[in-house]
């Protein structure tokens, strides 16, 4: 039976260069990037341009994009090594390791709101839970609902920023906890199995992140946060969900609407990102596909 998941999109046609078109989405630091048709190999000059813009904003879109996983894959190799997939996870994990299905989907392809990854929706970074975090992820959308579904992206380094000074002077030497199955617990997904605690045990990692490019600091917590290390586990989960509540507001907060192409990727050294939930998930799909690449440990 074919499904979405292995429905790719058809191939745009060959059109001209233009000169560069780059347009601010947002005071969080997201831009629109119209100019490339990203299903094809970049030229250097492209590369380059495209890792500046990255460096310069946390946020970049790409409108009207037509790839497969495997266009998908090559795309992502230009900004460094893809990172594998968690086991017994992902739906298609053994045919597509490394670019996976985000989607509302079930096991025979029919949308459900009974999804059983329930951690798309709360504030989180990518990844947090391993020793070395992603640096960026990227998300293809490949078929929407009418309506509603957004992504929102909260800048936290502005977060950072708008703490009280003895607010940060508090958390300046914080260590949290990050723990996959802890996460899972928070968010009310299906518990993690005996094999995933294994494969990914707790790591600890600072509450105040300094940026490796930038040397700017943001607040480094979300769902995969467990508590404060050194803290009694739930005095130290209230306490940084206290300090992530002081650091999100309305002025640090894009929310992306998709459009059917969007191909978005963000920097999960210095944003929280969650979806949105869509009205009648239970009748209209929503299917994306996702790569991670591999970052650097926090600092």
């Amino acid at each position: 039976m074919s499904t979405t998941l292995d429905r790719p999109f058809a191939p745009l046609p060959v059109t001209p260069p233009r000169a560069h078109e780059t347009v601010g989405l947002h005071d969080v630091g997201g831009v629109e990037i119209s100019d490339l048709d990203l299903s094809r190999p970049l030229e250097a000059e492209e590369r380059e341009r495209l890792l500046r813009l990255f460096r310069a904003h946390p946020i970049l879109v790409f409108r009207n994009q037509r790839l497969s996983k495997e266009q998908q894959y090559d795309f992502t190799l230009n900004f460094g090594e893809i990172e594998a997939q968690h086991v017994n996870r992902l739906i298609n994990a053994e045919r597509y390791a490394a670019v996976h299905t985000v989607c509302n989907l079930d096991a025979d392809g029919n949308p459900t709101e009974a999804t059983a990854e329930r951690g798309n929706y709360f504030w989180h970074t990518d990844k947090s839970y391993h020793a070395v975090p992603s640096l960026l992820t990227m998300l293809h959308a490949v078929e929407l609902p009418p309506m509603g579904g957004e992504t929102q992206f909260a800048n936290m380094a502005m977060g950072y920023m708008v703490l009280p000074e003895d607010t940060k002077a508090r958390i300046a030497d914080w260590r949290a906890v990050h723990s996959w199955e802890a996460s899972r617990i928070h968010c009310g997904s299906r518990p993690a199995t005996e094999e995933q605690k294994r494969e990914r045990p707790p790591v600890d990692h600072p509450v105040v992140r300094t940026h490796p490019d930038s040397g700017t600091k943001s607040v480094y917590i979300g769902n995969h946060a467990s508590h404060v290390l050194g803290m009694e586990p739930v005095s130290g989960r209230a306490a940084l969900m206290d300090v992530q509540a002081q650091a999100i507001g309305p002025s640090n907060v894009y929310s992306h609407r998709w459009q059917k192409g969007d191909l978005v990727l963000w920097d999960n050294r210095c944003l929280l990102h969650r979806a949105l939930v869509h009205a009648n998930m239970g009748l209209h799909p929503r299917v994306l596909h996702r790569t991670v690449v591999k970052g650097s440990v926090p600092y």
